[in-house]
């Protein structure tokens, strides 16, 4: 087999290998002849069980998604061969998995997964993957596609940023951890977390118990990714002095919200008025994230969403971006994403 000389430098250069990738005569016709072998090197700073994983899953995993490759490892060397543009293909997604690992990237199937989807895409999973948000608790929180990529870049650039998408998405999730970052960075003073409360009509009178049991049900997936990042213990405190408030839609008519960082979550659930109103919440040195999934609108009747209609009327302004995320972006359950495909092929026949 005949290994072509264009990928020496780069193997070098990514994998910091000293060992020459194989050379060898194949004497078969050229028409048939049409086959690389590399050998790749993995450094002596990388794990090797982390990097092929408990029980080499990860070498299983490359085998699944390179299934026409002949792929052999022997010690801390990896050795393709196939047709030259798929070997090119294994030695892109190798690289950049270990770039991952080097910053400290847990490498797993899913890892795998993506790296190799940027990489069919002609993309660098490890400009995207490689992105730290934040880190707490001992994990860090970083956009796992390129959707997400844009999604926060868009709100570390701009001051209001729609965030528009199906479940699964990392919407809510990611805009609470720029959130925070500000906090951490002394860009703003407090984070705000609301939503419309739909189902009380936005009148919450009628429910027993205190102000905070009545929004509990509301705000309770806000609650759950502040406590992804935040010490549990301290959320209590935060809250007492206003650092950190979760409050319903209704909460914020008559106010002006400086020095904050607002998330309106669900916004696909408000009604136009209580989109404006709550866009003119505004104060200065504030920023605003707007999430929501416009295939899941509860409000009564023909009620348009304000979700929906903002998007007619705000589009073009200066300092405003407008991000949307697809089945692509989801990062749950491998299911989650064939459910969401389905029902948007279901709701495009009716």
């Amino acid at each position: 087999m005949q290994y072509s000389h264009k990928y020496e430098q780069s193997l070098r250069i990514i994998l910091d290998t000293s060992t020459q990738p194989t050379n060898s005569v194949d004497n078969t016709p050229a028409e048939e002849a049409a086959s690389d072998t590399v050998r790749l090197v993995i450094p002596d700073s990388i794990d090797l069980v982390e990097f092929f994983g408990p029980g080499e899953s990860n070498l299983r995993k490359l085998e699944r998604v390179f299934p026409d490759l002949d792929l052999h490892v022997r010690a801390n060397q990896v050795q393709a061969s196939g047709e030259p543009p798929r070997v090119a293909a294994f030695v892109s997604v190798i690289g950049e998995l270990k770039k991952l690992h080097g910053s400290g990237h847990r490498i797993n199937e899913e890892t795998i997964d993506r790296v190799a989807s940027f990489s069919s895409e002609g993309k660098a999973a490890s400009a995207v993957m490689g992105t730290n948000i934040l880190s707490t608790r001992g994990k860090s929180i970083r956009p796992k596609t390129m959707g997400q990529h844009d999604y926060v870049k868009a709100i570390r650039n701009h001051t209001i940023t729609f965030g528009i998408g199906p479940a699964g998405t990392g919407k809510t999730y990611l805009a609470m951890a720029m959130a925070i970052n500000a906090l951490q960075h002394k860009e703003v003073s407090r984070i705000i977390l609301t939503r419309p409360a739909v189902e009380a009509g936005e009148s919450l009178g009628y429910l027993p118990g205190t102000l905070n049991e009545k929004i509990d049900p509301y705000v309770r997936p806000l609650y759950d990714a502040l406590h992804d990042m935040v010490d549990p213990e301290s959320i209590p405190l935060l809250i007492e002095t206003g650092t950190i408030e979760v409050a319903p839609l209704a909460y914020m008519r008559g106010r002006t919200l400086n020095d904050a960082f607002i998330i309106l979550d669900e916004a696909q659930n408000t009604t136009g008025e209580q989109m404006k109103m709550f866009l003119t919440r505004l104060g200065f040195g504030a920023r605003m994230v707007v999430t929501g999934d416009v295939s899941q609108i509860d409000l009564p009747g023909k009620t348009r969403s304000g979700l929906n209609l903002v998007q007619d009327i705000l589009t073009g302004i200066d300092d405003m971006e407008f991000c949307h995320l697809g089945s692509k972006d989801v990062v749950r359950h491998q299911l989650v994403t064939k459910i969401v495909d389905a029902y948007d092929l279901w709701g495009s026949t009716e």
